[in-house]
């Protein structure tokens, strides 16, 4: 549930899109009335080499501090900025030079404005800039999210393959993952501190994770962002994925088996001719959906339908 309630907090992120075709630029809306951003906290763990996990509210977040600046990957929501800001000075008094998104969803882009404001330069695949500019509509939810800000858009962007960041010896490869999470993936790799920073390609809640594919999702892509992993990973690898606890090779692992287990079965359904509903109706992944949706009928069937709705792009 809470990669659901991630979703529907980042539809909210931002105001009608009519605010910014009339010249003024939208504005953020109240923060969704469930969520008490008094009481979250910032928590920081030390991956080693100068590289830290924040966690707080939304995507987690990974700072890397060089001699001469930081890198952070992805800003969680707005309303904990100056709580994240906090967390990353108890780190280290230099400026964030670089924000990279991993991909467009408000719980990873929700900060950029406040964030650009302090002198970061966004960086992101293209998509994500197209997308936040532009707004987006949910796949399973139809819920919109209109335009952001011209602040909150990447003022860096790239369209495929890899480059690297570097500030003060600190280097990050970030590479692009075609139409996986969403059209605009990015995963980022600190070899120094051998870490491997995933966005929503993969979770380590030992839930399903939410496949965009409204927004260029595709559960193949999944598969082939987790299987880039496990070939760049060790056992020692650190992997902050973009939500739950610090994971391992082995985490990775599993999570891969879920999704080619997944692709396999609803794609012999889907080539059979089974609409979406009949495949819902066989429940395919019955055993799946039981640890990986426990008591969870919603969740479950959002995962077959995420599936099943990838094998309709060519």
């Amino acid at each position: 549930m809470r990669i659901a309630l991630a979703l529907a907090m980042s539809a909210m992120l931002a105001t009608a899109a009519a605010a910014q075709q009339s010249g003024t630029p939208p504005l953020q809306p109240p923060p969704p009335p469930f969520v008490d951003w008094d009481k979250v906290q910032i928590k920081t763990t030390d991956l080693g080499h100068d590289t830290y996990r924040l966690e707080g509210q939304g995507g987690n977040i990974t700072v890397a501090v060089g001699s001469a600046g930081i890198i952070m990957i992805d800003s969680q929501f707005a309303p904990l900025s100056d709580k994240i800001k906090a967390a990353i000075k108890a780190i280290s008094p230099l400026p964030v030079k670089y924000l990279v998104n991993t991909h467009f969803h408000g719980d990873h882009t929700g900060g950029n404005d406040n964030f650009a404001k302090d002198g970061a330069i966004v960086v992101a695949h293209d998509n994500i800039r197209v997308r936040l500019a532009a707004g987006t509509k949910a796949g399973l939810t139809g819920v919109v999210a209109a335009p952001r800000a011209p602040e909150a858009l990447p003022k860096q962007t790239y369209t495929g393959g890899s480059f690297t960041l570097e500030t003060g010896g600190r280097k990050a490869q970030l590479t692009y993952v075609a139409n996986a999470h969403t059209d605009g993936d990015t995963w980022v790799y600190f070899a120094d501190a051998n870490v491997i920073c995933t966005g929503d390609t993969m979770n380590n809640l030992k839930r399903y994770q939410n496949v965009d594919y409204a927004n260029g999702g595709d559960v193949r892509g999944m598969i082939r962002a987790t299987e880039t992993y496990l070939k760049v990973a060790n056992d020692a690898t650190k992997v902050v994925v973009g939500h739950g606890p610090l994971a391992a090779k082995a985490d990775v692992q599993e999570f891969h088996d879920m999704l080619v287990t997944s692709a396999e079965r609803i794609k012999k359904l889907f080539d059979e001719g089974k609409t979406e509903q009949e495949v819902l109706d066989a429940k395919p992944l019955a055993d799946l959906d039981a640890k990986w949706a426990p008591n969870n009928p919603q969740l479950a069937a959002a995962h077959t339908r995420n599936v099943y709705n990838s094998f309709r792009r060519l």
